[in-house]
């Protein structure tokens, strides 16, 4: 509600001429970040009806960062992603120039705006997990750092409701870090959780290999999950009280990959997801970007990719004044394509 109404003032600003003032956060710094756009591979998209023109090509933004994930549109500010390894969360100016938004973090990923109009930024450094409000300045706060007395192990996705409630995953470390941690520290198991307003973290799912993107159905009755390690989507019915219930199988992945951590299995590579206003899910996967619809019936793939090898991205938000801008990061780059689909306006993300 609070995202949808900026939004609402900032196009309604445009439309009669404003000025727009742009604030930045803490640790604002004008400084670009180092980063040249060197050899990403772009492909065209397939047409796929309301969603993209055929012949689309995501344009390079940047590359060579170190880190980038999670992009996340903030009505107010504009375009801004974590770059994990660099501390700290990034804006992208209106002439695309990369500034620090807020500086002095502990590796951030996922990100979320809830229903105040903070950013929510899950911090992922040993010795630091926690999900924390980290922006506007002066309204900083610690949301959740351990369950059973335990820390979180390394939080990753992130979705927050109407009830001032957030949703986030701990795929948990990659295998060999795991276990040399278990040899000195006991650790919590992959899970999802579930914070409240002004409480404490619930285990909302489990046993789920590395459970990592999270989000909601436009009615917020439905919470999807992807598992890295796994080939599958799962969709769950929230209950009131903000628990999941009814476990499924949303969709099966067309990416194929070695899982994370190695063996004989296949997985899909699966990390980010976000919907369209009209309810289509957009999942990173090995294989591109997956769209289907509400239901989950297939639409087609767009290709992305984001190292000059071919690495796959991690995260994707759409984005601009009119959310028909879909935004792609991972591997130290940041892609834009242009959209016939419009993000979800319900929310900021």
């Amino acid at each position: 509600m609070i995202a949808r109404r900026y939004l609402r003032l900032f196009n309604l600003a445009l439309a009669c001429g404003m000025t727009v003032t742009v604030v930045a956060g803490s640790g604002t710094a004008q400084t670009p970040a180092p980063a040249t756009t060197g050899s990403i591979r772009v492909q065209p998209s397939p047409d796929i009806a309301g969603v993209i023109k055929g012949g689309t090509q995501p344009q390079v933004i940047a590359a060579g960062l170190n880190g980038a994930d999670d992009p996340i549109w903030l009505p107010t500010v504009g375009l801004v992603f974590a770059e994990p390894n660099a501390n700290r969360i990034v804006q992208l100016s209106d002439n695309d120039t990369l500034m620090t938004f807020v500086g002095d973090l502990r590796a951030p990923l996922g990100m979320t705006v809830d229903r105040e109009g903070r950013l929510i930024s899950l911090q992922s450094a040993a010795g630091y997990t926690s999900v924390r409000v980290v922006w506007p300045a002066g309204k900083e706060a610690v949301l959740a750092e351990r369950f059973q007395g335990l820390p979180f192990s390394r939080p990753n996705g992130i979705v927050s409701d109407q009830k001032g409630g957030v949703y986030f995953s701990d795929p948990g470390l990659a295998p060999p870090q795991e276990a040399e941690l278990r040899k000195t520290q006991q650790r919590l198991p992959p899970a999802v959780y579930y914070v409240p307003r002004g409480g404490e973290p619930i285990q909302v799912a489990d046993g789920i290999a590395r459970p990592n993107g999270v989000h909601l159905s436009r009615d917020e009755k439905t919470f999807y999950v992807n598992d890295t390690n796994g080939i599958e989507s799962f969709a769950f019915d929230v209950t009131p009280d903000g628990r999941l219930s009814n476990r499924r199988v949303f969709v099966t992945y067309a990416g194929r990959t070695p899982p994370l951590g190695g063996g004989s299995s296949v997985a899909s590579g699966a990390d980010d997801l976000v919907i369209d206003n009209d309810g289509r899910v957009y999942s990173i996967t090995a294989a591109g970007i997956e769209v289907f619809t509400e239901s989950g019936q297939p639409l087609g793939i767009i290709p992305v990719t984001c190292t000059p090898a071919g690495a796959r991205c991690q995260a994707l938000a759409f984005g601009g004044p009119d959310k028909r801008t879909l935004y792609v990061a991972g591997n130290g780059t940041l892609l834009r394509l242009q959209m016939v689909a419009q993000g979800f306006m319900g929310r900021a993300k």
